[in-house]
């Protein structure tokens, strides 16, 4: 017997020490293609770039995986419990396996499969172990897999503390609804940073690293709560919690909502997404979308929210004005007409407008049947809302007809609305009662700009982002009319004339290298005589704009508006000088910002700053210098100042002659629609021929606004829809509430300018008092002239550059009203 023992403990030892040696080859192979974990120390996990406004709210998240990197000292001590009670509650006891719970695991996987189920086996996975197949391994279930795990987890803790791994680890794991780590968890689900976390809603978060999709808190949520109200029994039975908080946390319910990517401003969609282009241009996607930016922008919320209202308003008021076109869709009302009406989309942004159907169309009312609002999770349809549109909201209904005509006059609902049309309408102020609304056919779009730097302060692209997303600011290439006019007189008073300089207006025919003959004209078809620059450009002279840019010569009108970034290549051409090029509305508001500064270099931008994850900041708009900014301590030194070393692009005091003059539009001019502002307002109109584009813009000391109207195929837009009529009440509206509050500072005046009185049909030296007396602006050592010297009488050369141009700008008259 002592002898088979002896045979069988030799048999045993052999078999031990060749299972041992096998293991220790396996191990010893396994470890050879181990994955650098050293590299953790490095590792800078993929982040969302986030997109601020100017006052710090939130306008738009970039990412691939949504995650916002928190480190360990700023995560509450109650959700690392909750996670360490719901994944490892050995965590800070082990050295990377739990053998205990491997032990239990290895126990229920074999009864598993003697039993021959299909439940999963389980692995009783350390979080140190997740770390490791998160950031180094696959998730394939082999052995070999769970070899290296196991390896990797103890080297792992050897080389990194726990709260490191702990990091790692909460920073790094997926939670659904597409975040990454906690931070962006519990601001997606619960629209809180961690450090306002409930136990309760630690305690969820926890319970979503198993499996984020089965427990989502709107589509599964009764398995959601039964899953965190398992977490916080474990963390009561760890001690983590009393039972005061277990029970609480218990009662409460689990309210939740998932975040939407995007923009989060309303109105904002357009330069929200020129943002985005722009830094992708600068940095390239994976530094947007996975770099961690921190992007803060020029926007001013609140001059965004008036800039959308102004902007819709002015085309909502003018496509009325046109006609109805009718219902956009028509469905049966005989089944459930809440179904099919929310089976047609509608654009987000255009809220609160809404779609409806019209259910019953009599004499005084529409009965309308309005979109369910949808209930995510909800398991039965929400109730069919109805409503009415009166007959007295809807009276602008007439039928557009051919040829700017309407049908005849609305006399009764039916006129316009039968029963299945399906509408757009907007909420009234009497309750239940809706306005018939419909999508304008026109377009345009608004910027609003800080002179003084070029930050965008607001831009609108359209009527509505989700309609088109073609940003009509930046991207459309329109013919500026008239509004191009200062830059004209600016290059006339940078050659030697004055404000009371005085121009021919009289009939003009000019011969073309082609041998056609062109005719500029006035808007109005009349000639006037002779005027100053002043009164030509307040009442927007064609004609007489042609012979100044004729008689100084057009190459010096290219040369300002080159300088000043309205064109980048200006031809030589005659219709230049009445806007017949192609700019864009962005180049336009940024050349009038430099009249308005006094002649100083701004680049426009859109974003002021940009940081790295690290908060270190990487752009910066601003480029001034800050001499003193960065002194340690201070001993009596003057205040720091910065240097503004612009170059300046326009002379001081032709900037203010211009302005001076852009003021007279606006009082006695075309822009007359600005005197509602109430406070110093200089500005210019722009209509094209055929009416087809309608511009103004305007400024005050400290903001400029410009606004473009126009289809987007150019066509006409009837007779009177010019800058005047269209345009400069959108820029009243939106200037008129954003200077709201303010004072009326007057536009700065250079040093050495003279403000003399002069004759405003003459030009000459007034006594101050006189009748029609103007007091006009002078340059130091300029004076208005003892005698008129009319400009423009004489015979207009053809050839060269003063007098040839081809193409479409020989057509009609180039810039109008």
């Amino acid at each position: 017997m002592l002898r088979v023992l002896g045979m069988l403990f030799a048999a045993g030892s052999v078999v031990a020490c060749a299972v041992a040696v096998a293991v220790g080859y396996l191990i010893w192979d396994v470890s050879r293609t181990l994955p650098d974990y050293t590299q953790l120390a490095q590792y800078e996990p993929p982040e969302m770039s986030r997109v601020h406004a100017a006052d710090g709210s939130l306008l738009a998240e970039y990412a691939k995986e949504r995650r916002l990197f928190v480190p360990i000292n700023t995560i509450p001590k109650i959700l690392v419990e909750a996670f360490i009670s719901a994944e490892d509650k050995n965590f800070y006891n082990h050295t990377g396996l739990d053998y205990g719970a491997l032990t239990r695991a290895a126990v229920q996987d074999v009864y598993t499969l003697a039993r021959g189920g299909n439940r999963r086996l389980i692995g009783a996975s350390t979080i140190t172990q997740q770390v490791a197949k998160n950031f180094l391994l696959s998730s394939d279930r082999t052995i070999q897999r769970k070899l290296k795990e196991a390896l990797l987890a103890r080297r792992i803790e050897w080389t990194f503390s726990k709260d490191k791994i702990l990091e790692l680890y909460l920073n790094e794991i997926f939670l659904g609804a597409g975040s990454y780590g906690v931070a962006a968890a519990a601001l997606n689900y619960f629209g809180k940073s961690l450090t306002d976390l409930d136990v309760a809603e630690c305690a969820y978060l926890a319970a979503l690293p198993k499996a984020p999709n089965n427990y989502n808190p709107i589509r599964h949520h009764k398995r959601a709560v039964e899953r965190r109200d398992w977490v916080l029994d474990r963390m009561l039975e760890n001690g983590y919690i009393t039972q005061e908080q277990h029970d609480a946390a218990m009662a409460e319910p689990l309210k939740a909502t998932t975040r939407a990517f995007g923009s989060h401003l309303f109105a904002a969609e357009s330069f929200t997404e020129e943002v985005r282009r722009e830094v992708r241009q600068i940095y390239g996607d994976k530094k947007l979308y996975a770099g961690g930016l921190s992007i803060r922008t020029t926007l001013d919320p609140k001059l965004q929210l008036l800039a959308r209202q102004a902007l819709t308003t002015g085309l909502i008021k003018f496509d009325r004005a046109k006609g109805w076109r009718g219902p956009i869709k028509r469905i049966d009302i005989a089944g459930d007409w809440g179904t099919a009406l929310r089976a047609i989309k509608m654009p987000d942004d255009l809220q609160p407008w809404r779609l409806a159907v019209v259910l019953e169309a009599g004499d005084e009312n529409a009965t309308i049947g309005l979109t369910p609002k949808r209930r995510r999770g909800a398991k039965t349809e929400p109730p069919r809302e109805t409503g009415i549109i009166p007959l007295a909201l809807m009276q602008w209904a007439r039928k557009a007809l051919p040829h700017f005509r309407h049908g005849p006059k609305v006399k009764k609902v039916s006129d316009v609305l039968q029963p299945g049309d399906v509408v757009y309408v907007a909420p009234s102020s009497t309750a239940g009662e809706y306005h018939l609304v419909q999508i304008p056919e026109i377009e345009g779009a608004l910027i609003a700009m800080d002179p003084n730097t070029g930050r965008v302060l607001a831009m609108t692209g359209g009527f509505s982002y989700g309609v088109s997303q073609f940003n009509r600011a930046i991207q459309a290439m329109r013919q500026p009319g008239s509004s191009i006019k200062p830059f004209v007189y600016a290059a006339a008073l940078d050659d030697n004339y004055t404000p009371a300089s005085v121009v021919l207006d009289a009939p003009l025919e000019i011969k073309l290298k082609n041998g056609k003959v062109w005719k500029p004209k006035n808007y109005s078809n009349k000639f006037y005589g002779p005027s100053t620059l002043r009164r030509g450009i307040e009442l927007s002279r064609n004609v007489m704009t042609v012979r100044l840019a004729s008689d100084m010569g057009i190459d010096k009108v290219a040369a300002m508006t080159q300088r000043l970034g309205v064109y980048d290549h200006m031809p030589h051409e005659l219709a230049m000088a009445l806007g017949a090029g192609e700019t864009s509305l962005i180049k336009m508001v940024a050349g009038y910002s430099m009249i308005a500064n006094g002649g100083r270099k701004i680049d426009v931008s859109l974003i002021d700053r940009i940081q790295d994850r690290y908060g270190k900041t990487i752009y910066r708009h601003d480029k001034r210098e800050c001499i003193g900014c960065n002194a340690k301590e201070w001993h009596d030194q003057p205040e720091p100042e910065f240097i503004d070393n612009r170059p300046q692009v326009m002379n001081t005091y032709t900037a203010y002659q211009i302005t001076s003059m852009l003021e007279g539009v606006v009082q006695e001019g075309t822009g007359r629609a600005l005197k509602v502002v109430g406070k110093p307002v200089a500005g210019k109109t722009g209509t094209t021929n055929e009416e087809r584009d309608a511009w103004f813009i305007g400024f005050a000391p400290d903001l400029c606004v410009g606004v473009y109207i126009g289809y987007d195929t150019p066509r006409s837009m009837g007779r009177l829809a010019t800058g005047g009529h269209l345009a400069a009440p959108i820029v009243a509206q939106f200037m008129k509430a954003a200077l709201a509050g303010k004072p009326a500072t007057p536009f700065r005046v250079p040093p050495g300018i003279q403000l003399i009185p002069i004759d405003g049909a003459t030009g000459q030296r007034v006594a101050y008092g006189a009748k029609d007396m103007i007091l006009e602006a002078f340059k130091p050592g300029d004076e208005p002239p003892s005698d008129t010297k009319v400009i423009g009488t004489g015979q207009i050369p053809v050839g060269g550059d003063t007098a040839v141009f081809e193409g479409a700008l020989t057509t009609g008259t180039g810039g109008l009203y």
